[in-house]
């Protein structure tokens, strides 16, 4: 890639990061510090962990059109605002119903897709799958920095202090937005915004990859309701569960990147993409039978981010080589839109058979969702 093509690939990965650490960090700590309020419940406590994904999915594709119509920036801009206003709310709430409230606003900051379609006006198309790779990478390095970070700004400052610097990040990402990234073109389609969209929903290959960050998210956030409650029942506080993140992160992390190279200079995109399904459902059977042996977690957990790190990476540069030239804010308003209703159904759904069938309900939801993924990419 060109030094132009890689500092706007570079400053977008970076808005992102910024975006996702602030949510990335709660989940480690949310579980164990959501129960000082005093209207706890596990059903509200998953709706709390799963509601920004609600309001992202819902305006992830008006977001993505309106980018088309009248410029990326514009849009990431009023989106990185209503996030940080939303953290900044969640991080004054002192009920769980009005962190709920503080989470929806959170989410109705929904400029994902509309970095990733900046991404794409930026990037020549045959640079295109490098840049979305890059950028994939970045959201899984802020995943490894939340997992091992939040924790430690949970004991200083709680969830207030988790909020408040995720609000501190948004500001970054606004000032990163203003002076270092370039104004596109807006889009000049005679192609209406209806239209666009219909195109992008009749696209059975995108449905699918749909289909996977839906299957992705909603693993990752219900898998994250009882993993800390895991680790506290094995010896682990707050800080030694940090370091136990970083142990199994970065492992899984540096097992991973030979795969990326591999998909991507053999040609063996497929193979590897089918393979991290698979191991992501393993990883769940294994979690299942063994949860109570800490040794069999431990394995379980590597091979569950090993795959989310492989995924997570694959999955944008595929859907940006897959969607129509003229439409790419639609295409990745509704694969957005399915990564965030992902998160919001895997956190309602966990706190659901959580209080009703405690920790094997959350493996069987996790078991579920990565079982229909597989079902549907083999039939590719």
């Amino acid at each position: 890639m060109t030094t132009k093509t890689y500092r706007a690939t570079t400053f977008i990965g970076l808005i992102m990061a910024f975006r996702m650490l602030g949510l990335f960090m709660i989940l480690p700590v949310f579980t164990p510090l959501a129960h000082g309020f005093h209207d706890f419940s596990p059903a509200l406590l998953g709706i709390a962990l799963g509601v920004y994904g609600l309001t992202q999915a819902c305006l992830q594709i008006p977001f993505g059109l309106l980018s088309d119509k009248i410029g990326r920036k514009p849009v990431i801009i009023a989106g990185l605002c209503l996030f940080a206003l939303g953290s900044l709310l969640a991080a004054r709430a002192n009920t769980l119903h009005m962190l709920v409230w503080a989470r929806a606003l959170q989410g109705a900051g929904a400029v994902g897709s509309t970095l990733m379609a900046l991404l794409a006006d930026l990037t020549p198309e045959n640079k295109r799958t490098k840049a979305m790779a890059l950028m994939g990478m970045f959201i899984g390095l802020s995943f490894f920095v939340a997992m091992i970070v939040g924790p430690f700004v949970a004991t200083w400052g709680g969830l207030a202090g988790i909020f408040n610097l995720t609000a501190g990040l948004a500001g970054v990402g606004i000032v990163m937005v203003l002076f270092f990234l370039p104004t596109t073109i807006r889009a000049t389609s005679a192609k209406t915004l209806p239209a666009k969209l219909r195109s992008v929903l009749k696209n059975g290959t995108l449905l699918r990859l749909d289909l996977g960050i839906f299957s992705l998210h909603a693993s990752l956030t219900a898998l994250f309701f009882i993993i800390p409650i895991l680790l506290h029942q094995h010896g682990f506080n707050l800080q030694s569960q940090s370091l136990f993140y970083m142990v199994i992160l970065f492992s899984s992390f540096i097992a991973m990147i030979p795969f990326i190279i591999i998909a991507e200079k053999k040609g063996l995109m497929q193979p590897v993409f089918k393979s991290a399904i698979a191991l992501l459902l393993l990883s769940q059977v294994l979690l299942w039978l063994g949860y109570h042996r800490f040794n069999t977690i431990c394995a379980a957990l590597f091979m569950f981010f090993f795959a989310f790190n492989l995924l997570e990476a694959c999955l944008p540069s595929l859907v940006s080589k897959r969607c129509p030239k003229d439409s790419k804010g639609a295409a990745m308003g509704v694969y957005s839109s399915s990564q965030f209703l992902g998160i919001f159904t895997g956190g309602a759904l966990s706190g659901c058979l959580y209080a009703h069938l405690g920790m094997p309900g959350i493996f069987y939801l996790v078991s579920g969702f990565c079982l229909v993924w597989m079902v549907v990419a083999l039939a590719e």
